[in-house]
C-alpha cells in the first residue's frame, strides 16, 4: 500500500462519528448478565423492500445499567421496487450543506441517514468517494483505511478500501496525475504533506461554489475546459465561474501549476482519464458501472466478527450518537443504522458498535459520520413526506455533505389500504385535527390521497362526540369508533378518550423552577392513564389556581406578575376533576452585576494559548450597557476556553440557591459555564447552559444548592467551552452578551403548623395542644382501619378542607400535598396519583370520617398509636 499523509489532523476539527446498529432477530436473554442485549421493539413498513426496525441495546457500563435506542433501515437488494443512492448536498452539489431532512425531501428519498465524514472548516465536500445515480461525485482520498460501501450494478453490496488513478493529457501528448475529483484539501500520512502542493485536480458542475480549496497554503493556477477545449487559464489566480455542466475546471499549484504553463494554452484539447480502484489489486470490481458509493470511515465487521479498526478511533471516542452501513452475509440485505446519544438513550462506543451490528446479523460494515451529525428520516406509512426519526445529539438537525436515501422505483399501484391517524389517546372536549392517508400495494402513497382527505366526511356515534371538518371533538369517554369516507371507500378506527376514571396519574412539570418578576413559565400538565399511555393535556382543557403570588396562566403559560411579601407558590391543575398540586418555594433575586449600577471589574482571559478572547463594555439601543464576550477557537488542540473573569474579592452575601443571567447567545452550541470559588478557595464549575443554541437574549439559571459550597462564595468568571470531543458540531468564533447577574436565595415551600391532636377510638373526648374538645362523631376502625373526622382534624392539624356536595367529594390541602376523596368510593387521588384504600371514606353523623392511614402517608402526618389505650396522636 502506497503511504500517504494522515487525515489525523483534521480528525479534531472534522469528525465526528455515528454508530450503528443492524436488524435482524431479538437476542435472547439467556447469557450472563453483563452479555449486552438487543430487542426489537417495533417494526414499519416504509415502502415495498424497506423496513424500519426499532432496537433497544441493554447493557452495563461500570456496573450500572443503561440502555441505547437504535434505528436500522432494511434493504431488499434484490427487490426492483426500491434502490438505496447518495443524497448530496444541496441542489445535488457539494459545498451547500443540507440536514438530511432537507435532502431526502428534495430528493424525494423514502428514508435516509447521514453520510461521509467531513471537515468542518473546509467548503463541506465528503472525505471519501462519492457515486450517486452511477454518476461520479468525487473520488477517494490518498488516504489509508477509509472504507467505502458501495452497489454494483448487480445490486451486489461492497464495503472495501479504493484509491484513485487519472491523468490529463495535453496536445504536445503530454500527461499530469490527477489528485483527485472535487476534492478538498486534506494532509497525507504518515508525512504530513499537504495534498494541494504541486498537485492538480478536477473541479466540476457538482462543486457548488467559485472557491476550489483555497486554504492559504498553495497558489492556484486554474484551467477552465469546455468540451474537451482549454477555454481560459488564470495563471496565480483562480476562474470566477463554478465549471459548466459540459466542462470542468482543473485546480494546479506548485509543479503541477508549471506544466499548465508549459504545456496548455487556450484552444488546445486536453483529454483526461481516470478510475477508482481497489487497493488490493488481486480484487477486480467494475467501478465505472457501480450504482452507488460512498465514503466512511472506519471498518467495523467483517465475515460477522469485530474487525481491527482501520483508522485511528481515539477523536470518535466515547459514548456518542454513531451512524453504520453494512450487508448480510447472503449481500442480499442493505442495513443502514442509527443508535441514539440523547435523553435515556446513551450512545454506543465503538467497541459497541461492533458488537451491536453483529448481535443483529451485520456480516460486513462500516463506519459512517455520527455525533452530532447522526439523523435519521423515514416516512410514515401513507404520508408522502419524510420526517426525523431519531433524536439528535445536540437537538438540532445538522447540516451535512451528503447521505444514503432509500428510493421507491414502483409505480403506482391499486390502493391497499387507508390509515386514521389521531393521537394515542384523547381529552374530553379537546379539538383534535384527525387526518387519514392512504397507500397502495407497494405501500406508497397515494397520489391523490391528499384530495380525498380534504373532501372526506368524518362520522361519529353522536353520543361520543361530533365532527367539524374533520375536528373531533370528544364528549365520553371509552373506545370510540370514528369513520372516514371518501368517495366509494371508507376506514374507520378506534381511540381512546380519557377522562377522571382512566387517568392513572397527573403531573405539573416544575422540577427546579427558579420564579423571577416578569418572566414566563410554560407548565405542562401530563397525564399517564391505567394503560400506560402518556401525553399532555392540551392547555385548554386545564382549570387553573394559582395561590401565593401575582400570576397569570393563560394556554399552559405562567406570567409571574409579582413576588413581592411570598414565601411560595401554589399551583393547582384540574382536568376533569382530576387535580394534581405544586408547591414552588419563591426565593429573593439580589442583583450583583448590573453596568448600569452594579459593575464588577471584567476581564479577558483564554487558554490554551492559541485561543483568543476579549470583553468588552457594549450600549445596546436604549442605552443599557451589557458585557461582550468575543471568542476564536479556530487554532490550538484540545478542550477550547474563553473567560470573562470577574473580581473574586468581591464576595456575594449569603447563601444563594441560585445564580441568573441575561445571556446573548450566538447559536453556537458551545457550553455556558460559570467557576463558583468558594469560603475554602475550591473551585465549582457550575453549568449555565449544555449548548448555546439560541439567538436573542435569554434568562439562564443553575442551581447552586446540591453542590456543598462553603459560603460565602464568589463569581469566578463566566465562561465559554468548546469541549474536545464534538468540535466539529459547534462554531468555532462567536460572540455572547452578558447583563443582569444576580443570585436568588432560597425559599422555603411553607410547612404547616405543629400542632397536635389526641384521639381515642370509639371516644369523642379530643385534645388539641393539649387543650380538652369534644367531637361529634368518635374515630371508629372499620375493617381494621381506622376512620377519623375529616374536618375537625385537618382544621386541628393546619389544613383546609372543601367539599363538592354534587360528587360527594371531599379535598383536603396541606402544604404541598392534597388529597381528593368520594364517599362511598375506595379511590382516591393522593397528589396526582391514583391510589386505592383499604376501606371507603363515609359519612356518619353527617360527618365524613375518611381512612387514617391513607391521610397520614400522602399529608405526612405523624402518627402515634397507643394499643393498650387505643390512643392517637396526629402531628
Amino acid at each position: 500500500m502506497i503511504k500517504h499523509k494522515a487525515w489525523y489532523k483534521l480528525s479534531t476539527v472534522i469528525l465526528s462519528a455515528m454508530i450503528g446498529l443492524s436488524p435482524f432477530l431479538p437476542i435472547s436473554n439467556t447469557a450472563a448478565a453483563a452479555e449486552p442485549t438487543v430487542t426489537l421493539t417495533n417494526q414499519e413498513i416504509l415502502t415495498s423492500g424497506a423496513v424500519l426496525k426499532s432496537y433497544v441495546w441493554k447493557s452495563t457500563r461500570s456496573n450500572k445499567e443503561y440502555t441505547t435506542n437504535g434505528k436500522v433501515i432494511e434493504v431488499d437488494l434484490t427487490n426492483p421496487n426500491i434502490k438505496v443512492d447518495v443524497m448530496t448536498g444541496t441542489n445535488n452539489q457539494f459545498t451547500k450543506k443540507q440536514s438530511v431532512l432537507g435532502m431526502a425531501t428534495e430528493t424525494k428519498a423514502v428514508a435516509g441517514v447521514n453520510g461521509d465524514f467531513y471537515n468542518t472548516q473546509a467548503e463541506g465536500v465528503p472525505m471519501g468517494p462519492e457515486i450517486a445515480n452511477g454518476q461520479l461525485m468525487a473520488t477517494p482520498p490518498y488516504l489509508p483505511g477509509f472504507y467505502s460501501f458501495a452497489i454494483d450494478k448487480n445490486n451486489v453490496p461492497i464495503v472495501d478500501l479504493f484509491t484513485f488513478d487519472g491523468s490529463v493529457t495535453t496536445k504536445d501528448g503530454a500527461k499530469f496525475a490527477l489528485g483527485g475529483i472535487n476534492k478538498t484539501y486534506y494532509w497525507f500520512e504518515p508525512g504530513g504533506e499537504h495534498s494541494m502542493v504541486d498537485a492538480m485536480f478536477m473541479y466540476t458542475n457538482t462543486w457548488g461554489q467559485v472557491d476550489r480549496s483555497n486554504d492559504g497554503v498553495t497558489v492556484p493556477t486554474e484551467v477552465l475546459v469546455e468540451n474537451g477545449i482549454i477555454k481560459q487559464i488564470a495563471d496565480n489566480g483562480i476562474i470566477d465561474m463554478i465549471a459548466p455542466k459540459d466542462g470542468y475546471i482543473l485546480r494546479a499549484s506548485g509543479k503541477a501549476a508549471d506544466f499548465v504553463r508549459q504545456h496548455m494554452k487556450v484552444g488546445d484539447p486536453l483529454n483526461y482519464n481516470y478510475q477508482i480502484l481497489p487497493q488490493d489489486a488481486s480484487k477486480t470490481y467494475d467501478t465505472k458501472n457501480f450504482k452507488m458509493m460512498i465514503g466512511g470511515h472506519t471498518i467495523l465487521v467483517d465475515g460477522g466478527q469485530p474487525t481491527d479498526f482501520s483508522r485511528e478511533v481515539a477523536s470518535l471516542c466515547c459514548t456518542r450518537s454513531r451512524t453504520a452501513i453494512g450487508y448480510s452475509k447472503d449481500m442480499k440485505t442493505a442495513y443502514i443504522i442509527t443508535a441514539d446519544n440523547a435523553g435515556d438513550s446513551k450512545g454506543l462506543t465503538m467497541t459497541e458498535l461492533q458488537q451491536f451490528m453483529i448481535k443483529v446479523g451485520v456480516w460486513k460494515g462500516m463506519n459512517l459520520d455520527g455525533g452530532g451529525s447522526t439523523q435519521m428520516v423515514a416516512r410514515p406509512l401513507g404520508e408522502t413526506a419524510p420526517v426525523l426519526v431519531n433524536k439528535t445529539e445536540t437537538g438540532i438537525q445538522r447540516l451535512v455533505v451528503n447521505g444514503v436515501g432509500v428510493y421507491s422505483l414502483a409505480p403506482q399501484g391499486a390502493v391497499k389500504d387507508l390509515v386514521i391517524q389521531a393521537p394515542p389517546i384523547l381529552f374530553l372536549n379537546e379539538q383534535a385535527p384527525l387526518s387519514f392517508k392512504a397507500y397502495d400495494e407497494y405501500y406508497n402513497p397515494v397520489v391523490d390521497a391528499g384530495k380525498a382527505a380534504a373532501s372526506a366526511k368524518w362520522s361519529v356515534d353522536p353520543a361520543y362526540g361530533s365532527f367539524k371538518d374533520n375536528i373531533f371533538t370528544p364528549i365520553k369517554t371509552g373506545t370510540v369508533k370514528v369513520t372516514a369516507a371518501s368517495g366509494s371507500g371508507s376506514q374507520t378506527s378506534e381511540v381512546e378518550v380519557v377522562g377522571r376514571d382512566q387517568i392513572a396519574s397527573l403531573k405539573i412539570s416544575v422540577d427546579n423552577l427558579a420564579l423571577t418578576e416578569g418572566e414566563s413559565y410554560r407548565l405542562p400538565v401530563i397525564a399517564t392513564t391505567r394503560s400506560g399511555k402518556t401525553r399532555e393535556v392540551p392547555p385548554e382543557l386545564i382549570h387553573w389556581e394559582v395561590s401565593g403570588i401575582k400570576a397569570v396562566i393563560q394556554n399552559g403559560v405562567m406570567k409571574v406578575d409579582s413576588l413581592a411579601g411570598v414565601s411560595q407558590a401554589q399551583l393547582i391543575a384540574t382536568y376533569d376533576g382530576y387535580s394534581t398540586i405544586a408547591a414552588i418555594a419563591v426565593g429573593q433575586d439580589k442583583m450583583w452585576y448590573d453596568l448600569d449600577n452594579y459593575a464588577v471589574m471584567t476581564m479577558s482571559a483564554a487558554k490554551p494559548e492559541e485561543v483568543t478572547a476579549s470583553v468588552y463594555i457594549k450600549p445596546d439601543s436604549s442605552n443599557n450597557k451589557y458585557l461582550e464576550l468575543n471568542y476564536d477557537f479556530t487554532k490550538g488542540t484540545g478542550t477550547k476556553w474563553a473567560y470573562a473573569q470577574m473580581d473574586t474579592g468581591i464576595q456575594i452575601e449569603g447563601e444563594p440557591q441560585f445564580i441568573k443571567m441575561k445571556v446573548n447567545g450566538d447559536e453556537s452550541l458551545n457550553a455556558l459555564k460559570t467557576e463558583i470559588k468558594d469560603n475554602s478557595g475550591k473551585i465549582f464549575y457550575v453549568e449555565l447552559a449544555p449548548r448555546i443554541d439560541w439567538k436573542g437574549w435569554k434568562l439562564v439559571s443553575a442551581d447552586l444548592s446540591g453542590l456543598g459550597l462553603k459560603y460565602p462564595i464568589s463569581v469566578k468568571s463566566v465562561y465559554v467551552v468548546d469541549d474536545e470531543i464534538g468540535q466539529d458540531e459547534r462554531a468555532a468564533k462567536g460572540t455572547v452578551a452578558i447583563d443582569d447577574i444576580m443570585f436568588t436565595y432560597k425559599g422555603q415551600v411553607s410547612t404547616p403548623s405543629k400542632n397536635s391532636v389526641g384521639l381515642t377510638i370509639n371516644k369523642t373526648a379530643v385534645t388539641v395542644n393539649g387543650k380538652n374538645m369534644t367531637l361529634e362523631q368518635a374515630p371508629v376502625i372499620v375493617s381494621g382501619n381506622t376512620l377519623i373526622p375529616i374536618r375537625f382534624v385537618t382544621d386541628a392539624l393546619g389544613g383546609e378542607v372543601r367539599w363538592d356536595d354534587q360528587e360527594r367529594k371531599v379535598t383536603v390541602i396541606r402544604g404541598n400535598k392534597m388529597i381528593d376523596l368520594w364517599v362511598d368510593s375506595p379511590e382516591l387521588i393522593a397528589n396526582g396519583q391514583r391510589v386505592t384504600a383499604e376501606v371507603a371514606p363515609t359519612i356518619m353523623n353527617n360527618l365524613t370520617v375518611v381512612p387514617l392511614r391513607i391521610l397520614s402517608e400522602n399529608l405526612g402526618w405523624k402518627v402515634t398509636w397507643d394499643e393498650k389505650t387505643k390512643h392517637i396522636t396526629l402531628q
